[in-house]
């Protein structure tokens, strides 16, 4: 389906991201909760990755059993606030390929200016996983994707922890065939490009600058 959403609303991902909502939570505690967190969206996104079959041998029996095919999968971080989710999800999959794209957005137009791109070779055949905390503006996400796409992967997905209406809107105005995997769709943007109710800056949040 075109301009396809999923809303993870687990139990545990909604406690947690309610903590990093709040301004009292600490920099440590945020790092810590984006961690776990990425680990609880990582089981939802690759619910449809591809497996194989291997041969194993238990302590009973020789059997047949399923592996996820990790060496297909890249974990392509939007820096910087994107390697909070990365590091999670390398936890679950530490197999996994892993790529950066820098961006950064212009406190003037809001638009996406990219300064470092880099992804393993040979992308095509592989599936990639963009991950960003917010999809705010939608700017950054389209042209993170925008250079994801010519490097030709088998198929793409966005992960972040918060979205809103209008970002939604931007990225699957140009990309409606990438899904999106969010803990939440809040209201609104704010006249500086910030997701309202949010839990600010995600990268200040995380690095403990400002």
């Amino acid at each position: 389906m075109p301009g396809q959403v999923h809303v993870v609303d687990h139990p545990l991902v909604q406690h947690k991201l309610t903590l990093m909502r709040m301004k009292s939570t600490s920099t440590s505690a945020f790092r810590d909760l984006l961690h776990e967190l990425s680990m609880l969206m990582a089981y939802e996104v690759t619910r449809d990755m591809p497996t194989h079959t291997v041969t194993i041998d238990t302590p009973l029996a020789r059997t047949e059993a399923r592996m996820l095919d990790g060496k297909k999968i890249v974990l392509v971080s939007i820096m910087r606030a994107g390697t909070g989710i990365l590091d999670g999800m390398l936890r679950l999959i530490p197999s996994a390929r892993v790529g950066h794209v820098g961006l950064y957005r212009d406190p003037t137009t809001l638009g996406a200016v990219e300064y470092y791109f880099k992804v393993p070779r040979e992308m095509a055949g592989r599936d990639a996983i963009v991950v960003d905390p917010m999809l705010a503006t939608g700017n950054s996400a389209v042209a993170a994707v925008d250079r994801l796409r010519d490097t030709h992967p088998r198929s793409i997905k966005f992960v972040c922890l918060l979205t809103c209406p209008e970002g939604l809107a931007t990225f699957h105005g140009h990309h409606p065939d990438v899904p999106v995997y969010t803990a939440a769709i809040d209201s609104r943007l704010d006249s500086h490009g910030y997701i309202v109710p949010g839990l600010g800056d995600a990268g200040d949040r995380l690095f403990g600058t400002k």
